[in-house]
């Protein structure tokens, strides 16, 4: 196996883990946003506030982004059980 094979398989593996964390991670990002902006608009200054939509929209992101990130990771390492003769020899 040369380099240049080593590193696409890097490269597609950490192309494949963004696409897996994204979904997750923007629905975070954007309920934490909005928690914060309703918080400086009511001036509560509560740490704690914005765990619970958070925890809640993740989930929720997951269980409707979770039969894409499936298929997308058992296409991922369909590929890659394939490519093992390949890679061997």
């Amino acid at each position: 196996m040369s380099p240049e094979d080593v590193l696409a398989v890097g490269r597609h593996a950490l192309e494949i883990t963004l696409l897996l964390a994204a979904p997750p991670l923007l629905v975070a990002l954007a309920v934490g946003l909005l928690v914060g902006i309703f918080q400086a608009a009511t001036q509560i200054n509560e740490m704690t506030l914005s765990f619970i939509p958070k925890l809640i929209a993740v989930a929720l992101s997951v269980l409707v982004a979770g039969p894409w990130m499936l298929k997308l990771i058992v296409a991922y390492m369909r590929e890659l059980y394939e490519g093992i003769p390949g890679m061997l020899g």
